[in-house]
C-alpha cells in the first residue's frame, strides 16, 4: 500500500478523466450515472490546472510531517502511519479551513456544502482492496502512476541517463 501518485505532466493532456474518476470513487453509489443523480454531487479530490503550457493534476502529497495535521483544531486530519495517506475524518471536521491555509500545495478545499474540507485520500479504501487510486486507473496517457519512491527514483534515473548517452553508443 505504501506508494505515491507520480505525475508526468508532459504526458497529461488535460482530459480531466482523473477528476471524474475521483468524484465517482468518492460518491455514495460508486457508479457514474448514479453519482450524477446524487445530491450533493460528489467532489473530486484532484484538480487539473493549466500551468504554463502544461496541464498538471494537483493532488495531496501525503507529507511525512503534514502541516494540515498539526493545525487541525479538532484532530479531523490524521496521518495513517509512515508512508500512509493523510485522511480527513468527516465526522470531526468543522470546515475551519486552517488546513487549506497551511498546505504548500493548495490541496484541501471546502466541500460544496461549505461544512467540511475535502482532499485526496489516495483512495484509501481502494488501496486496502489492492486497487490503484481511481485517478491513476482512469488516466488514458499514464501521466499518473502509483508507485513506491524507489520505483519512481529508478524511472527518473533511467530517463536522466538517456540524456547523457552518446548517439554513437
Amino acid at each position: 500500500m505504501k506508494g505515491v501518485i507520480f505525475v508526468d505532466a508532459e504526458r497529461c493532456m488535460g482530459c480531466r478523466n482523473c477528476e471524474l474518476a475521483c468524484a465517482v470513487a468518492h460518491s455514495e453509489s460508486k457508479d457514474l450515472i448514479e453519482a450524477m443523480r446524487e445530491s450533493p454531487h460528489p467532489v473530486a479530490r484532484i484538480e487539473v490546472k493549466k500551468l504554463g503550457g502544461l496541464s498538471v493534476p494537483l493532488h495531496c502529497r501525503h507529507c511525512d510531517s503534514p502541516l494540515c495535521v498539526s493545525v487541525c483544531p479538532t484532530g479531523a486530519i490524521i496521518k495513517t502511519g509512515l508512508g500512509g495517506p493523510v485522511v480527513i475524518k468527516n465526522e470531526l471536521c468543522v470546515g475551519c479551513g486552517f488546513c487549506m491555509l497551511v498546505c504548500p500545495y493548495g490541496v484541501p478545499q471546502l466541500k460544496r456544502d461549505g461544512k467540511i474540507m475535502v482532499k485526496c485520500d489516495l483512495c484509501f479504501e481502494r488501496l486496502e482492496r489492492g486497487m490503484e487510486p481511481a485517478c491513476v486507473e482512469a488516466c488514458p496517457t499514464h501521466a499518473l502512476k502509483f508507485k513506491t519512491l524507489d520505483e519512481i527514483e529508478g524511472e527518473v534515473r533511467e530517463r536522466a541517463s538517456l540524456l547523457f548517452r552518446s548517439p554513437y553508443s
